[in-house]
């Protein structure tokens, strides 16, 4: 049986290249190109350093390689690219043959499996909430309509002194009372129906809310991918998905200098199985991109559990709701920060025609 090795190496899941003598790229494939965010043609116009960084693992790596002509492998190394965050990888090289002065590297990045793996956990958390909320609303609101309304009669006698302890008793029961309204949306199960969206038209409406409100001191910058295909979705929860992920951003940089980026992209290799046996494919990314102060590196596994926030003032409530709308879209949500860079990515399924027959 032969082998069609340029089917093969179109299907590697995994970001592939050679490299001539001179470590300047002749071939990449797919998950490259997804990688590097650039073609394989553009890609052959560029030296091993000018993508990763001269003083990179891969570059040390393929210098090694070669130096050895043999197969080398690190495992669990930090591998950046420009605007983008760094990732833990384990970095393949080797040399294609005995007299050949070419290499494949193959970078097998390993934190998409434990960002994979914290989704589908606050998947679950989010479905805990939702349970727990339903209790929650009709446990809490009807004692503490009976505090509010007897803070009220004892305000209508009480002295001077004591209007200062009903006003605050008040106080406090209204803002109990709106962290659960906050925390009754997990329990809100209905179906939301999906129609056919344009990402960017969500994205663009969420975006003039900040500006005229609460991102009113941020420098914006968009790029989007024109070519993206609908997204299966409502519009509504999309848009305030988007609206707290950019609140979220804009709380976090500094007034004279912050800047935030929203970004779109298609990425064809990104699938998750949900349902058993069921697979998700989600190939439209949304990324928020901001300059900020970053997250706590001890809260970053957790900031889509509820109550978990950094704020003085949070409930912890805003991007569990965020995890429950994507995951209900059939998407996910993750994360990475560091100080000066924090990115949250939406990933998205496509609207399939096949749907408008249901």
């Amino acid at each position: 049986m032969s082998i069609d090795f340029e089917v093969l190496w179109g299907i590697l899941p995994f970001p592939a290249f050679v490299i001539d003598k001179d470590n300047r790229f002749i071939e990449a494939n797919g998950a490259a190109e997804q990688m590097v965010q650039t073609s394989a043609k553009q890609m052959q116009r560029k030296s091993l350093a000018e993508v990763f960084g001269a003083a990179s693992v891969v570059v040390d790596t393929a210098a090694t390689a070669r130096r050895k002509r043999g197969s080398l492998i690190q495992y669990n190394v930090d591998v950046a690219l420009a605007e983008k965050s760094v990732q833990s990888c384990n970095v393949h090289v080797g040399v294609m043959g005995r007299d050949d002065p070419n290499l494949l590297i193959i970078i097998q990045p390993t934190s998409v499996a434990q960002k994979m793996s914290r989704s589908l956990t606050h998947m679950a958390s989010a479905r805990s909430v939702a349970a727990m909320a339903a209790m929650l609303a009709h446990e809490i609101r009807n004692p503490l309509a009976g505090i509010s309304g007897a803070a009220q009669l004892l305000a209508m006698t009480a002295s001077a002194e004591d209007q200062e302890l009903t006003e605050m008793i008040s106080q406090e029961s209204r803002r109990i009372g709106e962290l659960v309204d906050r925390v009754e949306h997990f329990g809100d199960e209905r179906r939301f129906e999906r129609n056919p969206l344009n990402i960017h038209d969500v994205l663009d409406r969420a975006l003039r809310a900040a500006k005229a409100g609460f991102a009113a001191h941020v420098n914006f910058g968009v790029n989007y991918d024109p070519s993206l295909p609908d997204v299966a979705g409502d519009s509504d929860q999309l848009q305030q998905v988007f609206q707290n992920l950019i609140k979220n951003a804009a709380e976090s940089v500094d007034k004279p200098k912050g800047n935030i980026t929203i970004r779109t992209s298609y990425n064809s290799g990104v699938k998750f199985a949900v349902s058993g046996s069921h697979t998700e494919n989600v190939p439209i990314q949304i990324e928020i991109i901001d300059n900020g102060r970053g997250i706590p590196a001890e809260l970053m596994n957790d900031i889509f559990e509820p109550f978990v926030t950094s704020k003085a003032n949070g409930s912890g409530l805003g991007l569990p709701l965020v995890s429950k709308i994507v995951t209900g879209h059939g998407g996910m949500i993750e994360c990475s920060s560091a100080d000066g860079r924090t990115v949250f990515c939406v990933r998205l399924p496509i609207w399939k025609i096949s749907k408008e027959a249901h």
